[in-house]
C-alpha cells in the first residue's frame, strides 16, 4: 500500500520527519473537517442537527489546536513566527513580517 503524503522516498526520511508529516497530514484533515461543519452547519435548517455538529466542530477545533501545538514545539523556527503572529493586536500581515525577520535571526544565531 503506497502512502501519498511523502514527495521524497519514506526510507529515506527520518522517522521524525516522518512522524512530523503524519501531523502535518492530521493537521490537514483537521482544518478540511473544519470546513465541512461550518458549510454543513450554514445549510442545516435543523436546529438539532446543527447543535450536534457544532459539537463535533468543537472536537474538531481541539484536535487542530493540539496537532498544531505539537508542530510548534518540534519545529522552533515555526513556534518562533506563530509566536508574532497569533493572539497579536495590529495589523495581521504586519505581524507577520515581522514575526518572520525574528524567526530568521532566531535561526540565524
Amino acid at each position: 500500500m503506497g502512502f501519498d503524503q511523502y514527495h521524497e522516498p519514506a526510507d529515506e526520511l527520518s522517522a521524525e520527519t516522518r512522524t512530523l508529516v503524519r501531523m502535518l497530514s492530521s493537521l490537514s484533515e483537521e482544518a478540511e473537517a473544519i470546513s465541512w461543519y461550518v458549510q454543513r452547519m450554514s445549510v442545516e435548517p435543523d436546529a438539532d442537527a446543527v447543535s450536534i455538529m457544532e459539537d463535533s466542530l468543537g472536537e474538531e477545533f481541539k484536535h487542530f489546536s493540539m496537532e498544531l501545538e505539537f508542530l510548534l514545539r518540534k519545529m522552533p523556527k515555526w513556534r518562533e513566527t506563530a509566536r508574532g503572529v497569533l493572539f497579536q493586536p495590529g495589523d495581521i500581515t504586519e505581524n507577520g513580517e515581522r514575526a518572520e525577520t525574528s524567526a530568521d535571526d532566531l535561526e540565524s544565531r
